[in-house]
């Protein structure tokens, strides 16, 4: 499943994908992940969920990202929940590109795994192929 929390900057994206996150990890079995750039929710999210850095790994652009996402999976199977914050920032604010993303994301099937964007932008902004992920 894959959810997406669009708005503007400073419309709360990253408090609420916090919130769900910090929530999950009172009902969720397996392991979260929670992606970002920039580290900047280190201290809000609680200690058991693993949080990634992407400039730690020089990630730029939504091929290497769909890469290291993969990679991420790959390396635990038990990952229930990941979360994703700034993700247009990770892919260079290119929104045709997201969309396909998403749909890469959609093609895995794995029915037990919920992936959650932020996405700041105005909800104006999105492509068809994004909107259909809302």
């Amino acid at each position: 499943m894959i959810k997406l929390i669009v708005g503007n900057k400073g419309s709360g994206k990253t408090k609420m994908m916090i919130d769900m996150i910090n929530e999950a990890t009172q009902t969720v079995a397996g392991n979260i992940v929670c992606i970002e750039k920039g580290m900047k929710s280190t201290y809000n999210i609680k200690s058991s969920v693993r949080i990634i850095d992407v400039d730690d790994y020089a990630i730029k652009g939504y091929d290497e990202f769909f890469g290291f996402f993969m990679g991420v999976l790959a390396g635990n199977y038990d990952i229930e929940e990941v979360y994703v914050d700034g993700i247009l920032k990770i892919g260079g604010q290119d929104v045709e590109g997201f969309s396909v993303l998403l749909d890469r994301i959609a093609e895995l099937a794995m029915p037990n795994l919920k992936v959650v964007f932020t996405v700041s932008t105005d909800l104006s902004n999105l492509t068809d192929g994004i909107k259909k992920y809302l």
